[in-house]
């Protein structure tokens, strides 16, 4: 990557820390404030960027010098709206400190500044807090935190922010090597850049086309901004920081002090799954941030009327989880719902109160509603609407309607495969449990007459059970953070007042969403063996509950024992306990992960660079460099594509790039596109086969020379 790429890649990032700064509420009403910034910033930097891959797209346009002007003139208005607000501020005189007062048990002080709440005990009296007026600002705010912070915060907040910089090392040492994004997610990205424009084209391999390609849309930027792949990674790490933020927020939304939050972005941080993907070019995170994003801003509006702003963020954050990914709108959904009963209580409520004068807040509500489907509809309506002009359905071509959603909708095959779900996700490495508890689900299949293998509810010919507590980025378990979360539910829909008392109602609420999310998920979702990422969006919005549960847990019995030193409580020995296994299987996952890992074979300390795209499949690399060396020297211009729905296409476009980084002319010599008609083999140079010999052998012109290993083959003509 040249030095002029790096700098434009910084552009985004800086963009994103403007508008932080831009859009930060004023006075301390908000809760953290700092993240609610950082969560509009993202939100609009995130819609600016598709809207931009839309627009230039439509004008043909999606080249370096567009793309670079598009970010210049987003960095100019977001350093103009910063320093507008700068100087507001400025020329607002701070209020005077009020005198500290006790504050009663379980009420929020704000010793950490306005961004970390923390619990203070009966009589305490808090230290007085820094507004968003502050001359230090959030530094200031960061330094406190940490100086009135316990041991036990500061070593969740070291473990934490340890876990995210190992991630950032490795998301910049190791290539992309995700197996999907060899097959269909980079491959998308060099096409639009190769041809221009965001048009369909002949493909074997259907996902390049008719998957939500909201996250490659921000892999096209840093393509074009830094002509290669190497800060690809950084997406889904950006991603995960997103997350992590988020998910404290909630929690502090949800009435958790300072540590419920460090506990809950622990909980998270750890997970393997998060750790594994924050370094891949995979979209399972990026879903994840966007669903989130939408959870905090629909508890922003549980208690109190939505501003335009937040209904166009709120539709913003549905608009970008559609375009990503969109199982993430199962969460969504039922948020939206939440959001839209909350509104509707809090307008009859005015009406109630005020009278006519009032009365037009439920009109409010459905005006606001129709506003966030309409934003959404800008986002994900362009892609959609190709979609549908192309397949003649939005959700694409039957191969894909039937692949992934269940078939079967009757309770029993429901029941079933919410079975099969659970035990994946909270796998472990004891092969007696798996088989037992695989066992019990198989038999209690048998017995409800449903077959555990039934193609309707089962994704593709896979067969259950699998093994998935291998740190693996596509199929890891979460037993932990599972296990936690589950309690926190439960605990938050049986009983609140355990957790918070003055937060029985938001909790309970919230609660019955990630609920209604985890069965919604049962009910649409086929098995798989790589479930577990599917599932991702609805770990991360449950883990708030997880913190907040462990954080009643370690309070109540803090109290039960004070005084009493040689005492010992089984269950804070029991709750550190899990913490700390939670933090190894974080460690373990960073250190031997798979296919990106910090030590043995494999290392991205040890491996080379093109050997590290190869992790998941090392026998090919050399037939690719083999296969494209032979093309490369008979001087082909045009190439042929002959591969197979999974097959690996990316390594051609790094292979036979133009030497002057230009992308080849690839052209597929296959196509289940019914528009769109494959290219006629006599039209190519050569030809290069991924798969199948026989495959390849049939579209191969008369006379020319087939030459094929175990995966990989070409094909020349006469003479060359």
């Amino acid at each position: 990557m040249s030095a002029a790429g790096s700098l434009l890649a910084a552009v985004p990032a800086a963009s994103v820390l403007l508008l932080t700064v831009a859009t930060r509420p004023r006075g301390v009403g908000a809760v953290g404030p700092l993240r609610l910034a950082v969560v509009r910033a993202a939100l609009l930097t995130g819609a600016y960027a598709v809207l931009v891959v839309e627009v230039l797209g439509a004008l043909h346009a999606l080249n370096r010098a567009a793309f670079t002007t598009a970010w210049l003139l987003f960095l100019a208005v977001a350093a103009t709206a910063a320093g507008l607000r700068s100087r507001r501020t400025d020329h607002v005189a701070p209020a005077p400190a009020a005198a500290p007062r006790p504050v009663p048990v379980g009420a929020m002080a704000s010793g950490g500044g306005p961004d970390t709440p923390t619990r203070v005990a009966a009589g305490d009296t808090p230290a007085p807090a820094r507004t968003d007026r502050s001359p230090a600002g959030p530094l200031a705010v960061a330094v406190d935190a940490w100086r009135t912070a316990g041991l036990g915060e500061r070593l969740l907040a070291g473990a934490v922010a340890g876990l995210v910089l190992v991630e950032l090392l490795i998301a910049l040492l190791a290539e992309p090597n995700n197996f999907d994004s060899q097959t269909y997610h980079l491959p998308k990205v060099e096409h639009w850049v190769a041809q221009g424009d965001l048009d369909f084209w002949p493909t074997a391999i259907h996902r390049q086309v008719t998957i939500p390609p909201g996250a490659e849309y921000l892999l096209l930027h840093l393509r074009l901004l830094t002509g290669g792949d190497a800060l690809h990674n950084l997406v889904q790490w950006a991603a995960g920081v997103l997350c992590l933020l988020v998910v404290a927020r909630i929690t502090a939304q949800l009435g958790g002090g300072r540590r419920a939050q460090l506990l809950t972005a622990f909980v998270l941080a750890s997970t393997p799954m998060v750790a594994l993907q924050a370094t891949s070019t995979q979209t399972d995170l990026v879903c994840a941030a966007w669903v989130a994003c939408a959870a905090t801003l629909v508890l922003d509006g549980l208690r109190r009327r939505t501003g335009w702003g937040t209904l166009l963020a709120l539709g913003a954050a549905t608009g970008l989880t559609a375009v990503t990914k969109t199982s993430g709108l199962i969460a969504v959904g039922p948020l939206l719902v939440l959001w839209g009963l909350a509104q509707l209580r809090l307008a009859l409520a005015d009406r109630s109160s005020a009278g006519p004068v009032r009365a037009g807040g439920v009109a409010r509500t459905v005006g606001g509603s129709v506003l966030i489907l309409l934003v959404a509809a800008v986002v994900v309506g362009p892609f959609l609407a190709r979609v549908t002009a192309e397949f003649g359905h939005p959700l694409g071509p039957p191969r894909l309607r039937e692949s992934i959603p269940m078939e079967r909708h009757d309770p029993a095959s429901v029941l079933v495969n919410a079975l099969r779900i659970g035990h994946t996700a909270f796998d472990t490495p004891l092969a007696p449990l798996r088989r037992a508890g695989a066992e019990a689900i198989i038999g209690g299949a048998d017995v409800m007459g449903v077959d555990p293998q039934d193609r309707a509810i089962t994704f593709g010919r896979e067969i259950f059970p699998e093994p998935a507590w291998y740190p693996d980025e596509d199929r890891v378990a979460f037993p932990i953070a599972g296990a936690l979360a589950l309690i926190g539910v439960a605990v938050a829909l049986a009983r609140p007042r355990r957790i918070d008392p003055g937060q029985a109602g938001p909790l309970r609420a919230y609660a019955v969403v990630v609920l209604a999310t985890v069965l919604l998920h049962t009910a649409m979702i086929k098995w798989q063996p790589w479930g577990n990422r599917l599932i991702l969006y609805a770990l991360v919005l449950a883990v708030p509950l997880a913190g907040l549960w462990l954080d009643a847990l370690l309070r109540r019995h803090a109290r039960a024992t004070a005084g009493v030193a040689a005492r010992r409580s089984i269950a804070t020995v029991a709750a550190v306990t899990v913490l700390a296994t939670s933090a190894l299987a974080g460690v373990l996952a960073l250190s031997y992960g798979f296919p990106r890992r910090l030590v043995g074979a494999g290392s991205v300390f040890t491996t080379s660079d093109w050997d590290t795209r190869f992790l998941r499949r090392p026998q090919w690399a050399d037939e690719f460099r083999w296969a494209a060396s032979s093309v490369r020297d008979s001087g082909a211009r045009r190439i042929g594509l002959v591969q197979q729905n999974d097959n690996w296409e990316y390594p051609w476009w790094l292979l036979l790039r133009q030497p002057d980084g230009g992308s080849p002319e690839l052209v597929a010599l296959q196509s289940v596109l019914p528009e769109r008609p494959p290219a006629d083999p006599a039209s190519v140079d050569a030809i290069v086969c991924t798969g199948s010999e026989p495959a390849c052998a049939k579209l191969v012109p008369a006379g020319w020379r087939l030459e094929f290993r175990d995966y990989v083959g070409y094909a020349l003509p006469p003479g060359r």
